[in-house]
């Protein structure tokens, strides 16, 4: 392998000598240097890409056999991920640097300092390549097992070590560039330590959240999530270091910072789509002045309808028996009544008992909430077995067109604001 790189180099050598003293001789006086380097980079990139072109072709042919991607994930990952492009750079630029001082011989003295650092920092340039470029085959090889949380925690790393890759290799490519010592750099950085934590907090933010959301398994790539705070609900789509980016179910999408996923209350509905069940959790607000006890008139007109006409006869009964003994029995507060919100939520809670699309093996149930300046809020709680959210709506909207209705046969008002 030797003696063919020394004929090569010969070879190389024999060619550019007569190029050399051409140069030379119809150079202006003071810009045969300039000329000489000009021609030697453009002789010397020529090489590169052909070696480049003739080992991308053998290394990717290899690479190729191995197309089975459940056989063989990881050379999928790497060559998905284009670290062979990377590989065939570096072979080239090796062969490059191993053969420039064979061209132009006789500028030798002049321009080798020049073209050891313009190899130099194509050499920081290519190992760069090649670290973004496998920090995309790790995050391929988890795709390609599905491994969502490893996806996350590795999107964290690999934007963080993009930005300090950057930081290095600038620092390094400064470093070859003008033949300085890299300690001279980063110890002048010293004293601007504060003013770079300022500035990357967002990164460092994401950073930690990235790590902390792929740890806990809280969060991954495509669960439906309500966000409050924005008022959004959709499903993530996309966890980078500074976003997140969220397909809201109206087709538009946001985007939110990375690190609220770590400081701000997110719902995490996949379970819902997980187990084909959504939640209705709605209310109705009543005016508290339209309550009343049910007198016998009441409860004869209210007997009428199917649901809780076995319920009214049953209740009246036990009732007359309790009051039989009572002092003052005539007067409708003693003792235990029926009151028009009490019966309506026996009702409401009969009527949603019938409903097929609700899921009878989770709550199904009607309850009163808190009372607030608006009223009493009457409660609808149960799941339904279609989760599709048009047929959703149309199952919560049928439920709560009913009782509204409903309501007023029992002489309850809801609440709404007057004009």
């Amino acid at each position: 392998m030797n003696d063919q790189l020394e004929e090569t180099k010969d070879l190389i050598q024999g060619l550019s000598e007569p190029l050399y003293r051409y140069i030379s001789r119809i150079a202006p006086d003071g810009f045969a240097f300039v000329f000489h380097i000009i021609v030697k980079i453009t002789l010397l990139i020529c090489i590169f890409l052909v070696f480049d072109f003739i080992f991308k072709i053998i290394i990717n042919s290899v690479f190729r056999i191995f197309r089975n991607k459940e056989k063989y994930p990881v050379i999928n990952s790497i060559y998905e991920s284009k670290i062979t492009n990377s590989l065939a750079h570096l072979f080239a630029l090796l062969i490059v640097g191993s053969i420039h001082e064979s061209i132009f011989a006789g500028a030798l003295d002049k321009t080798t300092n020049f073209l050891i650092r313009s190899v130099n920092l194509g050499m920081v340039m290519i190992f760069a390549g090649m670290l973004y470029r496998g920090l995309s085959a790790f995050r391929n090889y988890f795709i390609i097992k599905q491994d969502f949380y490893r996806i996350m925690a590795l999107n964290a790393i690999s934007e963080t070590m993009k930005i300090l890759g950057i930081f290095l290799f600038s620092v390094v490519g400064i470093c070859v560039i003008f033949g300085i010592k890299g300690t001279t750099i980063v110890g002048s950085l010293g004293a601007i330590t504060a003013v770079l934590v300022l500035v990357f907090r967002d990164t460092i933010l994401g950073f930690v959240t990235g790590l902390h959301v792929a740890t806990s398994k809280n969060l991954k790539v495509g669960d439906w999530v309500s966000i409050p705070k924005y008022n959004l609900e959709g499903n993530i789509s996309e966890i980078n270091l500074l976003t997140t980016k969220i397909n809201n179910f109206d087709r538009t999408f946001s985007t939110i910072p990375t690190y609220d996923l770590l400081t701000t209350e997110i719902k995490n509905l996949q379970v819902i789509s997980e187990t084909n069940a959504r939640r209705i959790k709605k209310s109705i607000y009543f005016n508290i002045n339209s309550f009343k006890f049910l007198t016998d008139e009441d409860i004869e007109r209210l007997k009428s309808i199917n649901l809780i006409a076995d319920y009214l006869s049953k209740s009246s009964i036990e009732l007359k028996k309790e009051k039989e003994n009572m002092v003052h029995k005539e007067e409708i507060i003693n003792g235990r009544q029926l009151t028009n919100i009490g019966v309506f939520r026996y009702y409401a809670q009969k009527y949603i008992e019938r409903i097929p699309e609700l899921d009878k093996e989770g709550p199904v149930m009607v309850r009163q909430l808190n009372i607030t300046p608006q009223g009493l809020p009457l409660e609808i709680y149960s799941f339904t077995t279609d989760t599709e959210w048009v047929r959703f709506e149309e199952i919560q909207s049928d439920i709560f067109d009913h009782l509204l209705v409903a309501s007023k046969e029992f002489d309850l008002e809801v609440m709404q604001v007057k004009v």
